[in-house]
Order: C-alpha cells, then structure tokens, then sequence
C-alpha cells in the first residue's frame, strides 16, 4: 500500500447539502499537489442524507472514505475515530463548512519539517484573517473559554484551543487521541492537554477563518464545555492520561 503523506478528516453531522462543495474544494487543491493524501469523512450518526451524498462524490472523488455511524456520539468521538483509522504520515482534521481553506495546510509542513508534533491553526494569533470579524459577544465568550481553558487543564501559550483545523503525525496521533475520553465539547482541550502532558511540541499558527455570522453561541453548549474541561482535569489528577514523557 502506496505510504501517504496526508490524510484529511472531515467530521460531520447532517451535512449533506455543505459537504459535497467542501469535498470538491478538498480534492480540487490537494490534487494538484506533489504528495499523496485521503479524505476521510466520518458521518456522526447524521439524520440526512449525509452518507448518501458522500457515497455519491466517490464517482469523481478517487481518494474519498466514507465512515457512517448510525449513531450520534459527538464531534471529539468522530475526529477520534477519523484520525485513527487515517493512513496518512500527518493528519489533519477541519470543519465540513470549510471555515479554514485547505490551503492553509502549507503553513503547517515547515514546522512539521521542523521536527512539530503538532500544528494547530488560530483565529487569535498575531497574523489571523476572520473574514468578517467575529461580532463582539462572540469573541468575548472564546477569549473568557479561552481563559477558563487554560487555568483548568493547562493549555498555557495557545491561545485559541477551539479552531477546527488541527494537524498531527501520525506518531502523535497514536500517543494521544486513543486516551481521549471527552466525545463532545471539550475534545480539543483534551488533546492538546494530553500533549502537554506526554512533551509534545505544539505550534499555533495564524490562519484565515471564513466566520458564518448565521452561527450563533449557545449558552447551553458552552456550560457543557465548563463541565468537559473539568473532566477533562480530573482525568488529569488521577492520572487516566498517563505520566510525562521522558
């Protein structure tokens, strides 16, 4: 089997009328690149027409999969199980709105070249373009979340742990992603805290993120965040994520 060199993991949940233009931005970029790449789309257990429409962008899609879960377990539960059963030497998983183009894998491989393992993408870095802006509320609850984050499990020096577009080695992905436990809100701090823990190199990088304005912050989410990151530091105490690697 032919190594590959990337692998794009593309959570989603009742996609099935955004997801065909993400695919067809996906494959039209990464085809015309010198490495080889899969696309891996795991359907959360979605009540439309998801799987279908995927199945259907295979025909014109060569290096498409498909992973369709007949049940609704949450986003860190997907990305988990996407960016484990990848081929790919990195991984890297993104939002099926394509909020962050593809494009801006590039940025990631000279610090992966620079011995990273892990590249993250970040709506606050020096840097970001948020196209438009993020309404002011908004910002302000990710920056207090952002700050939560930190003073509960550690992330100290990222400052935005929630953007979609993370990228990892393969070898990071093996050490981290199969002691996750949180399979909804707060999977992202889950995994970067598991990386401070195992001394993991982490790099933020400034990305550009094509802000929805429809999107809107749920109150009833973010509490559920609150409590996953809590979890997340109590797993921390009783060592569930293992020790420090030496």
């Amino acid at each position: 089997m032919e190594n590959l060199r990337l692998s794009v993991v593309v959570p989603s949940y009742n996609e099935g009328e955004r997801i065909p233009q993400t695919l067809k931005a996906l494959d039209a970029y990464l085809k015309k690149q010198n490495y080889s790449y899969e696309i891996i789309v795991v359907s959360d257990g979605s009540k439309d027409d998801t799987a279908k429409v995927v199945e259907k962008q295979k025909e014109t899609i060569a290096n498409l999969r498909l992973i369709a879960n007949i049940e609704n377990h949450g986003k860190g539960y997907v990305v988990r199980q996407g960016m484990l059963e990848a081929r790919g030497e990195y991984r890297l998983f993104t939002d099926s709105d394509n909020s962050t183009p593809i494009e801006q894998v590039e940025k990631m491989w000279p610090y992966f070249d620079q011995g990273f393992d892990i590249v993250i993408g970040s709506r606050d870095a020096k840097g970001a373009v948020l196209d438009p802006p993020q309404p002011m509320l908004r910002r302000f609850l990710g920056e207090g979340f952002g700050l939560l984050t930190n003073m509960i499990v550690g992330t100290w020096g990222i400052q935005d742990t929630q953007c979609g577009f993370k990228a990892m080695t393969a070898k990071a992905t093996g050490e981290i992603l199969p002691l996750c436990k949180i399979e909804r809100f707060a999977f992202d701090p889950e995994i970067l805290a598991i990386a401070k823990l195992k001394k993991l190199k982490i790099k933020e990088i400034p990305v550009l993120w094509k802000n929805d304005t429809r999107s809107t912050v749920k109150f009833n989410s973010m509490v559920k965040m609150f409590f996953d990151l809590f979890k997340v530091r109590l797993n921390m105490i009783k060592g569930v994520y293992g020790g420090r690697k030496k």
